[in-house]
């Protein structure tokens, strides 16, 4: 049975699970396509897990350092390759941001490969099940570009100003005469 709990935010509500009612399974913002399946399909219990997550969020919202590896988690699918990329997310500092392809060179060499391709760390990456906990909106592009967010780059900016990381980035044209 699958067990789930509303958790109000500062960014709408957020919808924690738990599969086994001891660890975290999915942490997803609420949106329209989820409300029918959010109403009719679970257990809503409060549970332990639950506590400890609300804990961990409302830290979180008050701009407090706070780990993934504080709670136990257990990500809804994913083979084993997104598994280690979801571990080496957990490994970013709060308020910190890496990019796909350093993500993607520090996997290879713990699986002591030569490469590792940047758009499979991406992939991965963007199945995360656990946002802000796994916290996928750390990573950047390759010059620091905000790229893809299954919740929306407006969200992404908001998880990375909450974390003091939000570093704007202004390209202008090559050939400015024309102004």
């Amino acid at each position: 049975m699958a067990f789930f709990i509303e958790y109000p935010s500062c960014l709408g509500s957020i919808i924690l699970e738990s599969d086994d009612g001891l660890s975290l399974s999915a942490l997803s913002i609420k949106s329209e396509a989820k409300d029918a399946f959010f109403e009719n399909s679970h257990s809503r219990e409060t549970l332990k897990i639950f506590d400890q997550a609300r804990k961990w969020l409302d830290a979180y919202f008050k701009r407090k350092k706070v780990s993934p590896f504080d709670l136990p988690l257990s990500p809804h699918g994913g083979g084993d390759f997104a598994r280690s990329v979801w571990r080496r997310l957990c490994s970013i500092p709060y308020g910190e941001t890496a990019t796909y392809g350093e993500l993607a060179k520090e996997i290879a060499r713990v699986r002591g490969i030569a490469k590792m391709s940047a758009q499979a760390v991406g992939g991965a990456v963007g199945r995360n099940p656990i946002a802000i906990i796994i916290p996928c909106h750390r990573v950047v592009g390759a010059n620091g570009n905000l790229t893809g967010y299954a919740g929306g780059l407006e969200l992404k900016v908001k998880l990375l100003k909450i974390e003091g990381a939000y570093k704007p980035h202004f390209f202008f044209p090559r050939n400015r005469s024309q102004f």
